[in-house]
């Protein structure tokens, strides 16, 4: 039997709507182009209305009228927490926060109504699918929103959707047909189809995903996830895209089917469909076909597109998602910076300071100055270091976990450096968030921010790079250099902005001394880096 979380009604409560005419009344004066205290208003009267006894019928109406206008209130709210870097500050923590208990106290509305569906209200005989569709849409929302945002929860929310939608399926409601309205792009769903919505949006790694990516999300997969059937049992090929599990006794979300162990409660999603339907896809916009054509939207350029199809591939059907190469745990702290400043600062054994100037100040290098809880070097006010512990590693990648509450802020694909305690050498990397087998942790329960490394190949020196083109400015650099077991060439870490094919540059440093260089290609670029090719222009000087 579905076991609901509900507290009982209570006779005191005391809302501003009680029934579908005076909500309508309500939500006319509601003053949207306020979207603080509106949300607030939302959020504590929906609160009020879930605590008052009613008829389950007026409720279930009255909710159904209130979706809308929540849903335009959450979507606008939310841009406030698009691409910030993690942990997110006390005012964008109080939007966070907002946004998740409203989403859950719409469900706690829902689930009022359906409780009394189970227990044999008639008046709600013939709205059980619905019931659940929303139920399943609105803890969905609740799951995402953390998973965008980058931050830990309750793993019983994906015990709970698992059971909801065991319950459909038990009851014959998974595969009813639901109206939705409010879904432009595909107004009839199902239990089936918003649940595997909700499992392939949180399986395509949304806290790396721009606003505009998660809108495509949305509305493809509003169309494609109709298409998409639960299976008790699955068939691979060798070759073909393999199908994703699911246990609806579980605590987690979508794992590849290789890395679960059959039972009852195992559920499969075949992947051969969608990676046929995203190749195709992308094959007819390579051949010159527009996104409208193909029912991708008309508001992305076809690059876009493909891209973003591209993507979607690798997280779906080519395990992405698996981490790279084995690793192995591991348990020991490291010194970690970000800013190329303060990596240069590090790596050098001293500040950045333009040609011709003195008055640098030193810092010392890794593993040399006394740094204090924070990670703060006690010659500045910038928090240069920080200690980390080391929680697993390969070759190419590695998960570390800040072992203090505060710290600097990090966003996706930044670039960091970090050496281990007891060690000498340091190690470049971009950030990347991390899955676990059971949800994305970047921010943990207990406010530790945890973070995947992608390491940049090559041991990396300090040098400032002055750009011919704009003589007598120069800038803190780094090099990568060459690594031959893996035959990658030397390369340069540049601020984002500065690289241009062919332009010619001079870099100088103590260990390789000035040289003149010829800028080739981009390698990969983050939100705060660009890593370039180069060769040499001209024979070496003398530092």
């Amino acid at each position: 039997m579905l076991k609901l979380p509900l507290e009982p009604t209570d006779d005191l409560a005391n809302p501003a709507f009680k029934d579908t005419a005076s909500c309508s009344t309500w939500l006319a004066q509601l003053q949207l182009t306020n979207l603080q205290p509106a949300h607030s208003q939302l959020l504590f009267q929906l609160s009020e209305f879930n605590r008052y006894p009613m008829r389950s019928s007026d409720r279930l109406n009255t909710l159904e009228l209130l979706r809308e206008t929540i849903g335009y209130v959450q979507d606008s709210y939310s841009k406030r927490l698009f691409s910030k870097p993690l942990p997110l500050n006390e005012s964008e923590m109080t939007v966070f926060a907002g946004i998740v208990q409203l989403w859950q106290v719409l469900v706690l509305g829902y689930q009022r109504c359906l409780q009394a569906y189970i227990s044999g209200d008639k008046q709600l005989a013939d709205v059980g699918a619905l019931l659940c569709h929303r139920c399943l849409q609105y803890s969905g929302l609740a799951i995402f929103e953390h998973l965008r945002c980058g931050y830990e929860f309750d793993p019983r929310l994906w015990h709970q959707l698992h059971e909801l939608y065991s319950f459909t399926e038990s009851n014959g409601l998974h595969q009813v047909a639901v109206q939705d309205p409010l879904n432009g792009i595909q107004p009839r769903g199902s239990c089936e189809s918003i649940y595997v919505k909700t499992l392939l949006a949180c399986y395509a790694r949304p806290a790396e995903l721009s606003r505009f990516n998660l809108q495509l999300l949305d509305g493809w997969l509003s169309e494609w996830s109709t298409t998409v059937k639960v299976e008790r049992s699955f068939t691979s090929s060798r070759g073909d895209a393999q199908p994703l599990a699911i246990d609806l006794a579980s605590t987690h979300g979508l794992l590849p089917s290789r890395s679960v162990m059959h039972s009852e409660t195992m559920r499969y999603i075949a992947m051969i469909p969608l990676s046929k339907l995203l190749r195709v896809k992308t094959i007819l916009m390579q051949q010159g076909q527009t996104p409208k054509h193909l029912k991708l939207g008309d508001n992305c350029t076809a690059k876009d597109c493909i891209d973003f199809l591209t993507y979607l591939h690798q997280c779906w059907c080519e395990n992405r998602n698996a981490r790279s190469g084995d690793r192995h745990e591991v348990k020991h702290r490291t010194l970690l910076c970000h800013k190329l400043e303060n990596i240069y600062a590090n790596l050098s054994g001293k500040s950045f300071t333009q040609s011709g100037t003195h008055s640098a100040k030193q810092t010392e290098s890794f593993g040399k100055s006394p740094i204090n809880a924070i990670g703060e070097s006690q010659a500045g006010i910038d928090p240069i270091l920080e200690t980390w512990r080391v929680e697993n590693a390969s070759v190419m990648g590695t998960q570390l976990l800040r072992e203090d509450m505060t710290g600097g802020r990090l966003s996706f694909n930044q670039l960091i450096a970090f050496q281990p305690v007891d060690e000498t050498t340091s190690i470049l990397g971009a950030t990347e968030w991390v899955m676990g087998i059971s949800k994305w942790v970047n921010v943990t329960c207990t406010g530790q921010l945890r973070i995947g490394v992608q390491c940049l190949p090559g041991a990396a020196e300090a040098l400032r790079i002055t750009m011919t083109s704009n003589e007598g400015t120069d800038m803190p650099a780094l090099l990568l250099h060459e690594v031959p077991t893996l035959k990658t060439p030397p390369s340069l870490i540049l601020k984002v902005g500065y690289f241009q094919p062919g332009r010619l540059a001079k870099i100088e440093s103590k260990i390789s001394g000035i040289k003149q260089i010829e800028l080739g290609f981009s390698v990969e670029r983050g939100i705060d880096f660009e890593r370039v090719s180069f060769k040499l222009y001209q024979h070496s000087e003398d530092s």
